[in-house]
Order: C-alpha cells, then structure tokens, then sequence
C-alpha cells in the first residue's frame, strides 16, 4: 500500500463512519408504534382504551379559541387560552430565535409556519377536556421582582363537579406545574382520567437540509429507556403503552417539551395522527376515586425549554437523553461535561473548544506520534519509491513487490500512520456531535466576527445563487489542509497528487456550511498537528541525513 492510498484509506474510512453515524441517526429504529403493553403491569391494572373522540382535536384541526390569558416569569412568555386551558403560544426569553433578534418560540398555535401546543382535560362525567371553557379572574399574571412562585387558576363549574386547574410557574425552572382540584358535587362518585397532550405538525418548517437533526416524538421509561417515534411512523400506526414510569413528548434539536407523571403512577402512552401531518403524543392516567362530596387533587409537570443538561437531569430521570448524541453518548457525555466544566473556568465557549481540543491532542499525543512518525519515514522514503516506480515502469506487481521489500528493509509499518488515527476517530465524531447538540453554544459568541458559535462563519457574506456563506474559519481550516497535505509523504502517482490537493477545496466547501465552533475545533486540531508533524518530519529527517552520514564513512 504505498502512502497517498494509506492517507486515502484513512480519510475514507473516516468520512464513512461520518456517513454511517448521520445515517444511524436517522434511520436507527425507534420505538415500535403499534399497540403494545408493558409486561411488568398485570393485566388486571391495564387502563382501558384511550377515548380517541375526546382526547384528539376536531377532524378539520380547527381549534376553537377563547380569551387569552398572558403570563410573563424570568424565563417565559406564556399564553393560555380558556378553552382547555391550553398553553397555544410559548416564548423563551433567555433564547433568541434563528433570526437572533426575536425571542425563540417554542409553542404557538399560529399554524404558521409552527403548530405546537400543549393540551391537558378529564375523562369522565361531564368533567373538563381541552375543549372545555375555563374562567379566570386575571388576563395577565406577571411573576414580580422578588417573586419566586406564580399561579395561574382556571376554573370549570357544572351542576355535579367543580374543577380548578392551576398552572404554576418558579423562578429559574422551566418545569411547569399543572394541577386539578377536583369536588365532586353529585350524589355519586366518580372515577376520572387525565390526558396530558403535546399536539405537533410534522416540523417539515424546522428542517435543516444542511445539517439534519431529529423532531419528533420521544419517550422514557426504565423498561425500554429512552425511544424516539417519528412523525410519519405516527401516521402509520399509533402507539399504546402501559408504563408504571416514564415521560412522553417532543423533541427538536437544542428544545424539548415532556410531559412528566409523578412516581410509580399508572400511565398509558400514546402516540395518533389527529388531523392530516398533525400529531399527538401524549400520556393518558387514572386518577383516585373521589367520593361525592369529597375534594382531589392531582399534580403533573410540563417540561419545556432548552436541552440544558442540569435542568433536564433535574426535571426526571432520562430527560438528558433528549440531547442526543447517537450510539457513542458514552464517550459524547463524559467530552461534554469536560467542555461544560472548562467553560466555568474561561467563561467563553469559544475558548473552551480551545482548551478541549488541546487536551485531546495531549491525551492522543503518543497515538498521534506513532502515526506521525510512520509517515515521516515514508516520507523519507519517497525519493527512493520515486526511483523504484520509474525503474520498473507499467510492471505494478514488480513495483509493490519492491515497495514491500524495501518497507521491510526499513522496518516501516505503512499501516503505522493509519491505525492510531483510526483509534481517535470516534472521539473526533463524538465530540462534531457534542458541539453540534449543544444548546448553550447556541447564539454564544466568540471574539470578534464570530457572534454564534452554532452558525456558519458569514465573515464575508453569502455567496448569491447558491446560498453558501462564505467565512475565513473554513479558509483557513483549507488551508491548513493543504499545509497538512505538504507534510505528508508525497504520492507517487500523478493522479492521486492531484486528487489530494483537490480534497483540502472540498473539504472547505462542507465546512463553509457546519458551526463556526466545529470549524474552530478543526482549525485548531489541524494548527496543533502541523506543529507535531513538522517537530516529528524535522527530527525523522535528521536521523535519516545523520544515518547517511555514518554509512558514508564506513
């Protein structure tokens, strides 16, 4: 294998697990969406049948609306609407938008270009859906300077039952309280069912075409762990199943949303096509009989924000899941934590991509030696390997038969450049996954020019027609390529030759399109093995001219 088809092999090999890991992402089967149940629950305690008529929206998907309730905390800007006591519209104020001058929308009702609301009601005796009227006292809830807690209560009355619905919001927690307090007034008891629902359209408006990442539907429960469900899996079947723990809801890249039942409270999740490329996803539970007369209460939680780690962790066990770093989170997990922890240290996660990459390099340094110093040594050898292809001509069997000769000879593995690199690769992928997924590097500057480290370098705008920004990260990750390339043993071939200069100008063109803090890790993984190879290339060439030298004495 002579060293312009080992370099070949590595950077092949290296873009093919790339390839398989995007398309392990999106094609790793998820959750099995036809009707299933949880062995671990007796028969006897299986909820019945989902009333599919209540708990879906109208077949035409037009949702009534009621006045609106607005409420403003530190971290929201809410707005319930009083039939159903819906939230239809969510604001993140900690969170810009794409735009960067709005704040981010998470939910909204608008149907333009998002439909994302999130639905709760009662099943049973004339008690209140999420096609219920509400009442409320106030139109605006404002949580003060000071405040630490805020409620937001609605009410439903009817001849037999007297229901609040109180929606509770604290400082500095995106975890949202959902509270009913029942009182049975008939003569009778009763025995309800609460349905808690985040309904979505298919996100085909949040799509990247550039840089794919999931939206769909997941859940969580110690049986099956963490299971994502697609949208056009939902249309094909829906899903039932009987859970004694566990959360259900949607998820996007950087945002989440889950509805989280507390303790080893019975629940059947399930997943439905309400309407055509609108979707539900939702939990649906038995509540405690409540005798006439006598007054309930039952407590839920709606997670909604970003894939913070700490607050996921936080809000119930396997939430963190939702920032998903595909079939190597034991290795993206740990690189996170590191990045998180040094970013405490400088406070800027520019600098923190910095740090990290450096210490990576130190921890693969010996591996990243051996490599190099393989590949110095056959860069010695390229004058001679030169000599032997001119000598023997189109006689290629005769040509590798020498090659081989003189690799033995020279005590040199070719393979000793390739496979220490491959060693590091899943790191490489592991940590293009870390800085892809993280919500705090979303909208964080860096120094100058770059003012969000998970978009595209625009230092010099966007080239017209073919929409690609056009940044001087990715130029000057290209041409450290290039310096790279000149570093390397040179081929033998013409072809292959030019084949490695075109590859710097390609690789350039991808990278015009991924984050800026991904082209910073590779510019200075790049910068940092130029250094090593350049020391290792000096000292390997030092050694061959001072062997020379010797034999020329003898």
């Amino acid at each position: 294998m002579d060293t312009k088809r080992l370099i070949l092999f590595v950077v092949f090999s290296f873009s093919i697990l790339l390839l398989w890991d995007s398309w392990q992402r999106k094609h790793t089967p998820v959750a099995e969406v036809a009707t299933q149940q949880d062995a671990s629950v007796p028969s006897s305690q299986k909820l019945n049948s989902i009333d599919t008529k209540t708990i879906a929206p109208d077949s035409n998907f037009k949702l009534e609306t009621g006045s609106r309730i607005k409420v403003a905390t530190d971290l929201y800007q809410i707005e319930i609407d009083t039939i159903g006591g819906d939230i239809r519209r969510l604001l993140l104020n900690n969170h810009l938008a794409d735009n960067a001058q709005d704040k981010f929308v998470l939910l909204d009702d608008s149907q333009k270009p998002l439909f994302y609301v999130a639905q709760t009601g009662l099943i049973g005796n004339d008690l209140p859906t999420h096609k219920s009227i509400f009442t409320s006292e106030k139109t605006n809830y404002v949580l003060e300077n000071g405040q630490n807690h805020l409620d937001v209560k609605l009410n439903f009355k009817n001849q037999d039952v007297e229901v609040s619905k109180i929606i509770s919001f604290d400082r500095g927690s995106y975890q949202i309280a959902v509270r009913y307090e029942i009182m049975n007034h008939g003569k009778s008891a009763i025995t309800p069912s609460a349905y808690y629902q985040l309904v979505h359209d298919d996100g085909s408006a949040q799509e990247s075409k550039i840089t794919p990442t999931f939206i769909g539907g997941a859940y969580y429960n110690e049986a099956d762990k963490f299971k994502k469900i697609n949208f056009k899996d939902m249309k094909k079947h829906d899903l039932s199943l009987i859970s004694l723990d566990g959360w259900i809801g949607v998820v996007q890249h950087y945002f989440a949303s889950a509805w989280i039942l507390p303790g080893n409270q019975k629940r059947e999740f399930y997943t439905k096509e309400v309407a055509q490329n609108i979707y539900s996803s939702g939990v649906l539970t038995q509540l405690p009989t409540i005798q006439s007369g006598e007054k309930k209460e039952f407590s839920t939680k709606l997670y909604s924000g970003p894939q913070i780690q700490e607050e996921l962790e936080k809000a119930a066990p396997g939430l963190s899941y939702t920032v998903d770093y595909g079939w190597l989170t034991f290795i993206a997990s740990p690189l996170f934590m590191v990045l998180h922890w040094i970013h405490k240290l400088v406070n800027n996660w520019g600098g923190a991509i910095i740090l990290l990459t450096v210490l990576i390099k130190i921890l693969f340094y010996p591996l990243s030696a051996a490599s190099y110093k393989s590949m110095a040594q056959l860069r010695e050898l390229t004058p001679r390997l030169q000599s032997m292809k001119e000598k023997f001509g189109d006689d290629k069997a005769k040509f590798q038969q020498a090659m081989l000769e003189l690799y033995r000879t020279e005590k040199i593995n070719p393979m000793g450049g390739c496979l220490p690199i491959l060693i590091q690769i899943p790191v490489f992928i592991s940590l293009y996954w870390v800085l892809m997924g993280a919500v705090e590097l979303r909208h964080a500057p860096f120094f100058g020019w770059i003012k969000d480290l998970s978009a595209p370098d625009t230092l010099f705008g966007i080239l017209p027609g073919l929409n690609m920004p056009i940044g001087l990260l990715p130029i000057i990750m290209g041409i450290s390529m290039i310096v790279q390339t000149k570093l390397n043993p040179a081929p033998t071939d013409p072809m292959q030759a030019k084949l490695m200069m075109i590859m710097p100008v390609v690789f350039s063109v991808f990278f015009f399109f991924f984050p800026a803090g991904l082209v910073l890790y590779w510019v200075i993984n790049n910068v940092l093995s130029i250094l090593q190879q350049w020391m290792i290339n000096r000292s390997i060439h030092a050694a061959a001219l001072a062997k020379k030298g010797n034999a020329a004495r003898k």
